[in-house]
């Protein structure tokens, strides 16, 4: 029994709480000796932490993690000028000797541990209750390479990396601008987030910059992995199935909100910038827009507006027509329409669902698929499985040329986060048709218009300016104007007429 009883329920790993779990916690000691005891109890859990006492005339006591500092740095530039050293000297004088850029005088014991965890070293001096602060931390990150996820054709090719002061960097590259101003903010009691809002001081309107900072001071995130994650925190409505930010990789992408007036956030540790406040209509906008001339500008965004209708209507039309408006259907089609539903056990609802789920999986397998592999599975998969399913008669010829259309229309949006939520609103436009026809269809428009009405993007509307276009700042929607016609700024951006709101101590 008991035998059985041990089988079935896994008895729990042992841990020895007190040293695994708890975290250290002391104050400064005058005393180099009682210093040492108490930063070997602090991190006794991290074999690589290194307690060093460099003794000539003087003694200071030096504390790192040697995986994460830069080992050249470290040796060239603090432990050979502290060995020089031949008289005792204060904290601040010893920060006038040593030529490097961030140091800090510290006293805060969990701030020296915070530090020493993000690569920099501790240097302290016995007699003293605080000690020096020394940004050793070795930078790891890729080089700058093209978007993978955003490709274009015309404009600038590099995108953002990992690292925080690189993507502040390009920013600051492509946008020298005095006005341009950023607010740090960290985040994240585990991960140690650093967060920067940028913006325009002259652009943007301080009212929503507020806002937004307001928004993410109230967060209270243990972790933070990605900008994406904090995209979907700060979302005003996260029920909606519509994203409410923009996330991108590309730099210019980034660059042209902020000309706008709107802000842009970074975060450390992730490739992607959060773009807000964003409007519905900001998804079906591509940079590579303004680099062509206008008209073909214009023409590729109708392409654009023109496939995203036919990857949400396509399929529920082919679906009320066969099942309630037979009369709407050309009789050109009706006999070939016949002759490929023939065979079809399935009413067209059901047939229709099992085509979609079926490009679904196609499509979700060669995302998670290595991507040479992916490529050709989904082909080879689509081939394959199309030709046998209507060899088997499951489906339709016509079904299927629908249902591939749709799935290829729903990928010309140039934002991957809308493309997926196209994906899923389809499904619930197909069954409305399925179950009472074009009525469906229309009380789905009818849905869809009244809950984007209601949606915001950081306290801005979402589903503006299409209802309220009231002057040339309001123009750029759906349709790509020549830059004379074009408006100079974001519909939210402070513009001539509108004096600056908000608080000025946001600029402080």
């Amino acid at each position: 029994m008991f035998f059985i009883k041990n089988m079935l329920f896994k008895s729990k790993p042992k841990f020895n709480k007190p040293n695994a779990t708890e975290s250290s916690s002391f104050t400064f000691a005058t005393e180099m000796a009682q210093m040492n005891i108490q930063l070997q109890e602090t991190f006794r859990m991290l074999p690589d932490f290194v307690s060093r006492e460099l003794t000539n005339k003087v003694t200071f006591g030096v504390y790192y993690l040697s995986n994460l500092v830069d080992s050249e740095l470290l040796n060239k530039e603090i432990l050979n000028r502290l060995i020089e050293i031949e008289e005792l000297l204060s904290p601040e004088k010893l920060v006038d000797l040593l030529p490097i850029g961030q140091l800090l005088l510290d006293d805060n014991w969990n701030h020296m541990q915070q530090y020493i965890l993000q690569g920099w070293t501790y240097i302290h001096i016995s007699g003293y209750k605080y000690g020096i602060l020394v940004n050793t931390a070795k930078q790891r990150e890729r080089a700058l390479t093209k978007p993978e996820n955003e490709s274009q054709i015309l404009g600038p090719q590099i995108a953002f990396t990992e690292n925080l002061e690189t993507n502040l960097a390009l920013i600051h590259q492509y946008l020298p601008n005095p006005d341009l101003s950023e607010i740090a903010i960290n985040m994240g009691e585990n991960t140690q987030n650093n967060i920067r809002v940028v913006y325009l001081r002259n652009r943007a309107d301080l009212e929503m910059v507020t806002h937004i900072l307001n928004t993410i001071q109230a967060l209270d995130l243990e972790s933070l992995l990605d900008a994406t994650v904090l995209a979907q925190w700060m979302e005003d409505n996260p029920n909606s199935a519509f994203p409410q930010t923009i996330t991108t990789e590309r730099v210019d992408r980034a660059i042209f909100p902020l000309l706008e007036g709107k802000v842009v956030i970074v975060v450390s540790g992730s490739p992607n910038v959060i773009i807000c406040p964003t409007t519905f209509l900001d998804f079906f906008k591509s940079i590579e827009d303004y680099y062509y001339r206008w008209t073909v500008g214009l023409f590729l965004r109708g392409l654009r507006v023109l496939g995203i209708m036919i990857s949400l209507f396509a399929t529920a039309v082919y679906v009320a027509a066969l099942t309630f408006h037979y009369e709407t259907i050309p009789q050109a089609f009706l006999v070939p329409l016949a002759q490929s539903r023939a065979r079809v056990p399935f009413p067209p609802l059901i047939e229709a669902l099992m085509l979609e789920t079926i490009i679904q999986l196609l499509g979700e397998a060669g995302a998670r698929l290595p991507s040479k592999v992916g490529q050709t599975m989904g082909i080879v998969g689509g081939i394959v499985i199309g030709q046998a399913a209507v060899q088997a008669g499951f489906t339709s010829n016509i079904l299927i040329i629908i249902v591939a259309l749709s799935a290829l229309s729903s990928f010309t949006t140039p934002v991957f986060a809308m493309s997926n939520t196209i994906r899923i609103i389809r499904f619930s436009i197909i069954i409305s048709a399925g179950i009472i026809g074009g009525l469906g269809i229309t009380m789905s428009i009818a849905f869809l218009i009244l809950h984007l009405l209601r949606q915001s993007s950081v306290g801005q509307p979402y589903f503006y300016p299409p209802y309220t276009i009231e002057n040339k700042n309001k123009r750029d929607g759906l349709v790509r104007m020549p830059f004379s016609s074009a408006p100079k700024r974001s519909v939210f951006a402070n513009t001539e007429e509108n004096n600056p709101k908000g608080s000025s101590d946001i600029d402080e």
